[in-house]
């Protein structure tokens, strides 16, 4: 019997120092994404300059193609302001299509918190961010658009 349990350790020790390397490596790329850094979005060339109404219609006819297109992708989006939404540390700027309901909301970046915060309901703007796609909401039965990262673009 205790021939058996010598003959099962040295698989119990593989296991384990498998498990642990495995965790290792695990705790490195997660820190390698929380402690990601970007450019500043106003110093990165926008891929598409695109009309908001025009990019929500869009989304809304293929969203597939649409997210192939422009998912992770720096985008100036033209339009004018629905709403603000202030959170504690950041700012929300929705775009709606008054038509459908449906939406593209701009999270802002630190540093360009203060210029989010002057703009008003109604105000034309310009604003560069990294679009994390759209998805079709069944309940609200709109498309909304999600940007990270976003600027005033001048």
């Amino acid at each position: 019997m205790a021939d058996k349990i010598k003959k099962r350790s040295p698989w119990l020790k593989r296991i384990l120092i498998a498990g642990i390397i495995g965790l290792l490596v695990a705790a490195g790329v997660i820190y390698y994404y929380f402690t990601l850094k970007y450019d500043n979005t106003k110093d990165v060339k926008a891929d598409y300059t695109v009309d908001a109404l025009v990019l929500i219609n869009e989304f809304k006819q293929n969203e597939a193609a649409a997210n192939k297109k422009y998912t992770e992708k720096i985008l100036v989006v033209n339009g004018r302001v629905s709403e603000l939404e202030e959170a504690d540390t950041i700012m929300n700027v929705k775009i709606v299509d008054t038509l459908t309901g449906s939406y593209a909301i701009f999270a802002f970046q630190q540093q360009d918190l203060a210029a989010a915060k002057k703009l008003k309901e109604g105000d034309s703007v310009s604003i560069k961010g990294s679009c994390s796609g759209g998805t079709f909401s069944q309940i609200l039965e709109a498309e909304s658009i999600s940007f990270k990262r976003c600027a005033i673009n001048k």
